[in-house]
């Protein structure tokens, strides 16, 4: 199986302060960017290849998202991964998943729908067991943010991708312990080939059972 890109694959042209953004971003989500650890806009500005000021364009947004924090003269910091989120994470995200699933499998064009199930062929066709927790995740993320977009929706899309990066920030911190993630991933191949079928109730049931599997996976080992 190729290796799934951890960066968003919508492959339109991006501002320099958006490839800052997706790449500070992927860095954090990942725990790459450890928790509660400072940051530096010009030692970020010089390891990603983009210059200072689209740098500190895109922390001003990833402050929004929740995935920074700045103080008044103390700096920027990555922020903290608290597990009593989880619950409030977990009560959007059983909300709107199944809505983003089901309103992709109704409302997306043949093409993205041939992509979904040329996806799920990818991961069905793939070793998944054979593959090492952190490309499992990067799989999870490219299936979770091809679904989102695939709805049609961009406020649908914008708040789902926001909730996920927070719940992947918590499933990192838990990675190493975590039993059977590569059926998790597995998963993922039922849902993805009922979008593209258009089986919109079907979607909606399996991304509801996908979410409340992830929260009791967590909770089990905490």
């Amino acid at each position: 199986m190729t290796k799934a890109p951890v960066a968003d694959p919508d492959s339109r042209p991006r501002s320099l302060a958006d490839r800052a953004y997706r790449e500070i971003q992927d860095q954090l989500i990942m725990l790459d960017i450890p928790p509660m650890a400072p940051i530096e806009d010009s030692a970020l500005s010089e390891q990603i290849g983009i210059g200072r000021t689209p740098v500190r364009e895109a922390l001003k947004r990833l402050e929004l998202d929740r995935l920074v924090i700045s103080y008044p003269r103390r700096g920027t910091f990555a922020t903290a991964v608290d597990i009593t989120d989880l619950a409030y994470i977990s009560e959007i995200r059983v909300q709107l998943e199944p809505i983003a699933a089901r309103r992709a499998a109704v409302s997306a064009t043949g093409q993205v729908r041939l992509d979904l199930a040329t996806l799920a062929d990818r991961i069905e066709d793939g070793d998944v067991r054979a593959m090492g927790r952190r490309e499992l995740m990067e799989w999870d993320l490219q299936v979770h943010r091809a679904m989102y977009r695939a709805s049609g929706n961009p406020h649908l899309e914008d708040s789902l991708v926001r909730y996920h990066n927070l719940a992947t920030r918590i499933f990192c911190l838990f990675l190493e312990r975590m039993v059977h993630f590569d059926r998790h991933i597995g998963e993922h191949v039922g849902l993805l080939r009922a979008i593209a079928d258009g089986e919109a109730e079907e979607s909606a049931r399996l991304a509801l059972a996908h979410v409340t599997g992830f929260e009791k996976a967590v909770r089990a080992i905490i």
